[in-house]
């Protein structure tokens, strides 16, 4: 690889990279695991080698030329297919906070974009360095936003839902379609200026990580306000436990009634199980705060053992 390819390939792949690792170091709970990036990084990729095919037999059945096609039918096909794999872990509860959302889509568009970047730098390895710039911080970063912004919409919708029937919730594939929309616009605006790339590539860069940051700044501060709501209820329930009124609750009646059907030891440690439980979920809260706040409290040998108990 020659020095201009090699420009041209930092270029290409990089921003969209060094910004899903910016994201990435955002995420304080770490819930969305390395690994797992890594997986949505390659699942990313695969589609974008899928979309390749399925653009062009698509294309057989739209004769509206390519220019057409690029900036109405693209990307339908592609945002789609980006979509799947973030309905596979809505569908199956992996997405917790709307930042691992927001993360879990990025890193979908990173990869579909890695992919096509790499492929046009092999066909196209002539084409101007300043191409790639748009391609880098314009195209790139377009696609990694627009599934970012579906996966955030959606994380919206069915959150509302679970929250006004929790009770009743089920997987409902309509609630994930306002989210499609907004990121199929968002394609089909940023091709629509096909005519006039570095405008493409500004807008990208004013407006995608500008939205993504006010969405991590507004998660930040409810998944904080959502740890100590549920720190004080557990501090609650470990005081009803050793006050003895856990029996009077409706958990308490449930896991009483569990007991009375094991033998004395078992039913022992089963509530013994319950109250180390309670106290081993309020350290870690506690741990995660301090982390939050840019403190860090020391796991003790005390906390080891009970660990081990648990």
């Amino acid at each position: 690889m020659d020095g201009t390819l090699l420009v041209k390939a930092l270029m290409a792949l990089s921003p969209v990279v060094l910004l899903l690792m910016l994201f990435d170091r955002l995420d304080v709970f770490n819930v969305i695991r390395m690994r797992t990036i890594l997986a949505l990084l390659g699942a990313g990729g695969a589609i974008a080698a899928f979309s390749f095919i399925a653009n062009w037999r698509v294309m057989d059945g739209f004769p509206i030329g390519m220019g057409n096609y690029s900036r109405y039918v693209a990307p339908v096909v592609e945002e789609t297919l980006k979509a799947a794999p973030l309905l596979w872990l809505f569908f199956h509860n992996r997405i917790g906070f709307k930042l691992d959302a927001a993360i879990a889509g990025f890193a979908i568009g990173a990869g579909f974009s890695v992919i096509e970047n790499l492929w046009y730098l092999f066909t196209l390895p002539d084409t101007n360095v300043s191409a790639w710039l748009v391609r880098g911080f314009g195209t790139a970063v377009m696609h990694g936003g627009a599934t970012a912004l579906f996966a955030i919409i959606s994380h919206e919708m069915t959150e509302r839902q679970a929250e006004a029937s929790a009770a009743t919730y089920r997987f409902n594939p309509l609630l994930f379609l306002p989210g499609l929309g907004v990121a199929i616009v968002v394609h089909s605006a940023f091709n629509h200026l096909g005519g006039q790339p570095l405008l493409a590539m500004a807008a990208t860069l004013l407006l995608i990580p500008a939205t993504l940051f006010l969405t991590f700044a507004r998660n930040d501060r409810a998944a904080r306000q959502w740890l100590k709501t549920d720190q004080a209820r557990h501090i609650q329930l470990l005081a009803d436990i050793r006050a003895g009124h856990f029996a009077d609750t409706d958990a308490g009646h449930a896991l009483t009634a569990l007991a009375a059907k094991l033998p004395t030891q078992r039913a022992s440690a089963l509530m013994q199980h319950a109250e180390l439980n309670i106290e081993m979920v309020l350290r870690a809260e506690e741990l995660i705060l301090a982390a939050q706040e840019g403190g860090s409290v020391a796991i003790t040998d005390a906390d080891r053992e009970k660990l081990q108990r648990l």
